[in-house]
């Protein structure tokens, strides 16, 4: 039962939805498809085998009653060997959940308890933006080339960002994504400071437009997190998939 309900949680999420987007890349969608597949077709079959193949394991009576051959052996260890252990019904809890109330993205709460981690990287050149305005960049980007591009290509340029929000305690806000290479077990925060608008509520998803405003060395500490002189910033619809990819 715990593998067929394991299976349709599984199925769930990632063939009938987009809801696997919360938890990993779009690209492992074909592999949780086929994990779902098996995980069914395997709970199925272990049911089938044990009911026609040892039909003798529904009728002990909590591994008290056996044949004589081996009724010694059972009643000393107390059970049935035939089923699990009852704490095992407790795997019910986490297979319900996601069955039935999946969890959401990481958010800002996962955001604000990722340290920064930023060292010099190197500093160097970086190619030219392309033209036109506003340039559309994700905060990785825009990060990169802020805190490393010795050219300084996002000088003057006005770019367009989409994030969530999230807050300090001073007030200050920023433009968040979070990164992700594999799944969001292994997610990494990348946050742009937003200045000169006023802050939108933690968690919504916003895209603002503005241009770069330098501070710190760089590659060094006081480079990060890069800032942003808001010129509009619009409350948006959240994405199908809220990560951006490493």
């Amino acid at each position: 039962m715990l593998l067929v309900l394991s299976g349709v949680a599984v199925l769930r999420i990632s063939l009938f939805s987009d809801l696997y987007l919360r938890y990993v890349q779009a690209g492992l969608r074909p592999y949780l498809i086929v994990s779902g597949v098996l995980l069914l077709v395997v709970g199925i079959a272990g049911a089938v085998l044990i009911k026609w193949w040892a039909p003798d394991a529904y009728e002990h009576d909590g591994g008290r009653e056996h044949d004589a051959g081996h009724g010694d052996d059972e009643h000393e260890h107390g059970h049935d060997h035939s089923r699990g252990p009852r704490v095992a019904w407790l795997l019910m809890v986490p297979v319900a959940v996601l069955l039935l109330f999946p969890p959401p993205a990481l958010g800002s709460y996962s955001a604000d308890r990722e340290a920064a981690k930023y060292a010099a990287q190197g500093i160097g050149k970086f190619s030219a933006l392309p033209k036109g305005e506003p340039v559309d960049l994700t905060l990785s980007q825009f990060s990169s080339r802020a805190i490393y591009d010795s050219a300084k290509t996002l000088k003057g340029r006005t770019v367009r960002m989409i994030g969530f929000v999230t807050k300090d305690d001073d007030g200050t806000w920023y433009l968040t994504r979070l990164l992700i290479s594999c799944c969001a077990a292994d997610a990494r925060a990348d946050k742009v400071e937003i200045r000169a608008a006023d802050a939108p509520p933690a968690d919504s998803w916003v895209t603002v437009t503005g241009t770069w405003h330098p501070r710190g060395k760089l590659g060094s500490d006081a480079a990060w997190p890069p800032a942003l002189d808001a010129r509009s910033v619009k409350h948006i619809k959240k994405p199908e998939s809220p990560y951006e990819k490493r």
